[in-house]
């Protein structure tokens, strides 16, 4: 499916992410023992998060002018330094409260480099049209290191003292770092801003506002994070310890996090077949349904095999969606702005997690443990009901219309710099048609996308509307636009672009 470059990705993906789930569950697991206060132990889980909503913004602009394979081994060897120096303070003795929300904090900066890197840096190792494919691996490879490697693992070298707990992911963090130096080749883009860094944030932020699909998409990410944070920040006191409701030692949540990460990367592999058939946006809603509604399972039943299945179940659906809202991301963005446009999905979808952890450790406090849990399940499902009204499936199928470079393999126009220049997906079915039928009538499918009229809008209802089935057909489309006046227009970069009948944007 790829070459060297993606294969080497997904290992040190492997491995940074095995480190990830060590590091996640030894942190509550640690704080445990130091408090049994709610809001200081959900203070761990947003001291980790935090930085997603101080600096996602930074690391998208960053991504976006630098080599995003340097961006990521810079920020890998940055993790092995500050593990290091956690487990020299355990072996001093002087592993505190504070010592461990300093280091979740450092943590979690250098994950949001990392990850916005990682997330862009995709597109430049796979074929587009292998995009889904591709994040399916690297999902399930996350899911497997997360949760079914390090978080039994974290479960046990808990047990054998934190210094350990925290060696063990320095040297996978290690490792991920020399895979990565297997990435030959140059992985920047090919004119990068030289403007102020501020102006290429907010062009991101411009984009990912007038583009109402991904906006949408960024405020249902938002609203679910911040619920399952709240939800997550203080679930360990309900489940681990003698005096939780279920009673599990932390071995045995480790094999919980094992359970997840089975489901999560079963999820994640079915999750495109899944959609091919049943439809992308009906699967996301199902799925982020369903996980709304799983998370009051282990509040009316408090049992160990209910927490086990319901664990398989949320691991499937979250991976699914994952895979699905990440690889349609990566096909509507242009590839120049996908760094800042992925930062600023993620500033508003990772920026909740610390706010809803916060909130979930206060809430607990005043009302209990079953009161937040009750609420994060509410809140995931009005979430969802209210996104059905504008992500469907023919807003989608719109945006990717929009987004599509070439009909059987012929650009038209060369690249539009205002929709991107991405691979649609859409083989063997008119789009007119599709949306008609949805729609219960002939729309004009452009007009779910919240783009403003203009010449690129005009590129995009053309493709939009061109019977994609037929050999016939689709020739007679393409003569009909070689034939069309062709117009030569200076573009942005100061080079001459010749365009079909049509001024470029």
């Amino acid at each position: 499916m790829a070459g060297k470059p993606f294969r080497w990705l997904w290992a040190s993906s492997g491995l940074s992410n095995t480190a990830d789930g060590v590091v996640v569950v030894t942190m509550p697991l640690l704080a445990i023992t130091l408090t049994r206060s709610p809001l200081l132990v959900s203070l761990v889980s947003a001291a980790a998060t935090l930085p997603w909503l101080l600096l996602s913004l930074h690391a998208g602009a960053l991504a976006d002018r630098h080599d995003r394979r340097r961006i990521l081994v810079l920020t890998t060897w940055t993790r092995v330094a500050v593990l290091t120096a956690l487990v020299l303070a355990a072996w001093l003795g002087m592993l505190t409260l504070p010592a461990l929300l300093a280091g979740a904090l450092l943590l979690g900066a250098g994950e949001v480099f990392a990850d916005t890197s990682a997330q862009s840096v995709v597109p430049m190792t796979v074929p587009r049209e292998r995009l889904g494919d591709a994040n399916g691996k690297l999902v399930a490879a996350q899911t497997v290191g997360n949760n079914f490697l390090g978080g039994p693992a974290a479960g046990l070298l808990v047990g054998s003292g934190a210094a350990a707990a925290f060696g063990v992911p320095a040297l996978l963090y290690a490792a991920a770092g020399v895979a990565l130096l297997g990435m030959r080749g140059r992985f920047r883009v090919e004119r990068p801003s030289t403007l102020p860094l501020r102006h290429d944030i907010a062009e991101g932020l411009r984009h990912l506002w007038n583009h109402r699909v991904l906006r949408d998409l960024a405020l249902l990410s938002g609203m679910l994070n911040f619920a399952n944070s709240a939800y997550f920040a203080v679930f360990v006191l309900w489940i681990v310890g003698e005096e939780s409701r279920v009673g599990l030692t932390p071995g045995q949540y480790g094999l919980l996090m094992a359970a997840l990460a089975a489901g999560a990367v079963t999820g994640s592999l079915l999750a495109n077949g899944t959609a091919r058939r049943a439809g992308q946006v009906r699967t996301l809603v199902t799925a982020d349904l369903a996980g709304g509604v799983l998370l009051l399972v282990p509040v009316l039943v408090p049992t160990v095999p209910a927490v086990g299945v319901t664990a398989v179940f949320l691991g499937a659906t979250s991976a699914a969606t994952n895979v699905l809202r990440v690889s349609l991301r990566q096909r509507l963005v242009p590839g120049h702005l996908l760094g800042r446009v992925n930062a600023a999905i993620r500033l508003i979808g990772m920026g909740s997690m610390p706010l809803g952890a916060a909130g979930g450790g206060a809430l607990a406090s005043v009302a209990g443990l079953p009161t937040v849990f009750t609420a994060a399940s509410a809140l995931c499902v009005l979430a969802v009901a209210l996104s059905c009204r504008s992500v469907t499936t023919r807003s989608v199928a719109a945006a990717e219309a929009a987004s599509a470079p070439d009909l059987g393999g012929e650009r038209l126009g060369g690249p539009i710099e205002e929709t991107g220049a991405q691979d649609g997906g859409l083989q063997g079915e008119t789009l007119g048609g599709i949306v008609g039928r949805e729609a219960g009538e002939t729309a004009d499918p452009l007009q779910a996308i919240g783009h403003r009229p203009g010449a690129d809008t005009e590129l995009a209802r053309r493709r939009a509307l061109v019977p994609l089935r037929g050999e016939d057909g689709l020739q007679r489309v393409q003569q009909r636009f070689r034939t069309a006046p062709r117009l030569q227009q200076r573009t942005q970069h100061g080079r001459d672009q010749v365009v079909d009948g049509l001024p470029v944007a």
